[in-house]
């Protein structure tokens, strides 16, 4: 397994004032070197548990057994989730069994995955008229067990079940949520629905190696047990104090510097692979939410955060790169480049006399796409816009686990760095009160009463 960390881009040397000069990345290697020790004893004490999910063999024996049980008995695995309880196993169903919506036909012997990860009356309804329920198996995901969204689609695919299933539906229906706490848990063991727990310390954005994500990726077939392989592999690296090493320290620094150095706003994490265009998706919640503060640990306002972006190469190139090459200069662009396709795609080298045919034939799309990406590396840098690159030798579950375990890394070092708490979300809860508050659940009167202030503030214009 081999997955590397390449800064070139950032330096001064070849993006001119945009890029960070020698001193500069010398005199914060101390404070990188700060960051994995404080983070390191955090969760010593017992504060975050994603570095250990890959550790979990005893779970991931749980988890193949109940999937191996159930194995021919459905061509579909339904996840009913949103944010961290979808994300994430979305980002492994597109890199591990190919991208939507041109995977191998679906079957018994190769279920698909159907993500409800919204509300949208047509979406749900139109994905449960596509579904056969004497052919699904279901997971319901909410580490709160609360969670508006999710229970308001599960109630509607619980009812969808029962209406063709009877008493039988709670077979075909597996909770992941806390063990402890929350209506889900309640419910699931009140019908006895089949139940894998999720650890307190861990948050649903740091959680895709946990449960929410191993569950439906085994019921659809991956190798959950590879995924943990590769992620437990980088966890040893993620704790070098080598930053040569640890490539996710070392993109943390980098990535820190260009924030706070050249006040580089926004990162464009711009995969070249349609297999981890779903894992761009999930590390844009991982970044805004862990960064995105706006207080720092000592109170004081900060409005801290790099906006992420996904674009994918080379689609986006011809809908984003004309706004990067020529527009604001406030990004850092992170590639996401693959060395070994299993498949290169040799183009037909047939004859045409015309040029811009010709010249293709007998080459490769994977060569192709390399030269793009390089390319546009090159084009940025020759426009003074800092970017660099993280390069995985192939796209397997041993790979991708380790990626992904790199990016929540990364993201806790960037954490230490701005000294903030890259675990809360409180800009996410005040939404989630008023949403309670209109859809009249108990105990959130008040915050209805403030958005109904807030609607005549509005009125009085």
């Amino acid at each position: 397994m081999k997955i590397r960390f390449d800064a070139t881009n950032l330096h001064a040397f070849m993006v001119g004032e945009h890029g960070l000069a020698p001193s500069e990345i010398k005199s914060n290697i101390p404070a990188a070197k700060a960051a994995i020790e404080q983070f390191q004893l955090a969760v010593k004490e017992g504060k975050y548990g994603f570095p250990e999910l890959p550790f979990q063999t005893e779970e991931h024996r749980e988890i193949l057994a109940y999937a191996a049980q159930l194995q021919g008995s459905y061509d579909t695995v339904c996840l009913v989730g949103i944010g961290g309880s979808a994300l994430g196993a979305w980002a492994l169903d597109c890199a591990l069994r190919g991208p939507h919506p041109v995977q191998k036909a679906f079957s018994v012997k190769n279920p698909r995955l159907v993500i409800l990860d919204n509300v949208d009356p047509s979406f749900i309804l139109a994905a449960l008229e596509s579904m056969n329920p004497r052919r699904t198996m279901v997971v319901v995901a909410a580490k709160s067990g609360a969670t508006a969204e999710t229970v308001a689609v599960f109630l509607h695919v619980k009812d969808w079940l029962t209406r063709s299933l009877g008493k039988k539906a709670s077979q075909r229906i597996v909770a992941v949520t806390s063990e402890h706490r929350g209506d889900l848990k309640v419910l699931a063991t009140q019908e006895g629905y089949r139940t894998f727990h999720l650890w307190e310390n861990v948050g649903g954005r740091f959680s895709v190696l946990s449960a929410i994500g191993l569950v439906p990726a085994a019921l659809a077939g991956m190798d959950i047990r590879k995924l943990a392989k590769g992620a437990a592999a980088i966890t040893k690296l993620c704790w070098n104090r080598d930053l040569e090493k640890n490539v996710a320290l070392k993109a943390a620094l980098f990535h820190y510097l260009m924030l706070s150095y050249r006040n580089k706003t926004i990162q464009v994490a711009f995969p070249y692979s349609n297999r981890l265009w779903g894992v761009a998706f999930w590390f844009r919640q991982l970044w805004a939410e862990s960064l995105g503060k706006r207080t720092n640990r000592a109170g004081e306002v900060i409005h801290a955060g790099q906006t992420p972006v996904a674009a994918l190469g080379a689609t986006d190139q011809h809908s984003q790169v004309q706004l990067y090459m020529e527009g604001p200069n406030d990004k850092v662009f992170t590639f996401w480049g693959v060395d070994k396709f299993p498949d290169p795609g040799r183009i037909p080298k047939i004859k045409t006399g015309l040029e811009a045919f010709d010249y293709l034939g007998g080459q490769t799309l994977a060569k192709l796409l390399t030269a793009e990406r390089l390319s546009t590396a090159a084009a940025l840098t020759a426009a003074h816009r800092p970017n660099c690159s993280f390069l995985l030798d192939r796209v397997d579950e041993e790979h991708v686990g380790a990626f992904l375990q790199i990016m929540e890394f990364e993201t806790a070092f960037m954490g230490e760095l701005l000294n903030i708490n890259a675990f809360d979300q409180e800009g996410v809860e005040l939404g989630k009160k008023f949403t309670f508050g209109l859809m009249g659940r108990r105990g959130f009167e008040n915050f209805r009463d403030e958005f109904r202030a807030y609607e005549k503030k509005q009125q009085g214009r």
